[in-house]
């Protein structure tokens, strides 16, 4: 009798912790796929301002235009939105279709974490490109000669300031979805 109150015992435990367990894998998925999508909007609507983002000044009677193209700095970083976006999209139907096979998970998982890894590397990398020359733009570089150029492209340097901004919280989006991969690695290893 003592036997099977406490087989039921152990019973009632498991299945309370298993529903609880199974509610903080779904918060897990749900708080990663919802980082994935902030930064894929974001990621979007960087390339989007920045890609229609262009200005025509005439300075001593000769015009001329600022637009991203001219950049390779800007284009890098229009490039790495881009692919952030596309692959994270990709990775975000990939991931549904996945969830129907457990026996795959694991291989899943490693590629999923180095998948976020390059893209949050990807992402830091075209910011970083388009910060510096956007200082250039902004303080010039007395060093080399290079005059400030945002004094009379005001509207382009802002539209270019709104449009890192917004890559840059796309990063700290997707270094979010990293640092959860790898707490939930970390959490689900055997050693723990």
């Amino acid at each position: 009798m003592a036997d099977a109150k406490d087989s039921s015992m152990v019973d009632s435990k498991s299945s309370s912790t298993s529903p609880s367990q199974h509610q903080q894998h779904t918060s897990f998925f749900m708080a990663q796929d919802t980082l994935r999508i902030l930064a894929i909007l974001l990621s979007a609507a960087s390339i989007v301002v920045m890609v229609t983002n262009t200005q025509t000044v005439l300075l001593f009677s000769i015009r001329f235009q600022a637009h991203f193209y001219y950049s390779p700095s800007f284009k890098f970083f229009v490039a790495a939105n881009g692919v952030v976006t596309a692959l994270s999209l990709l990775t975000l139907i990939v991931k549904l279709l996945m969830r129907q096979q457990a026996s795959r998970r694991k291989d899943y998982y490693f590629v999923l974490i180095t998948h976020d890894i390059v893209m949050t590397v990807l992402l830091i990398a075209g910011c970083a490109a388009a910060t510096a020359i956007g200082y250039v733009g902004q303080f010039g570089e007395e060093h080399v000669g290079w005059q400030p150029v945002c004094d009379h492209v005001r509207k382009f340097c802002r539209t270019n300031l709104v449009s890192l901004l917004l890559s840059y919280v796309a990063f700290l989006a997707y270094l979010g979805v990293t640092i959860l991969s790898a707490y939930k690695c970390i959490a689900s290893s055997p050693n723990n």
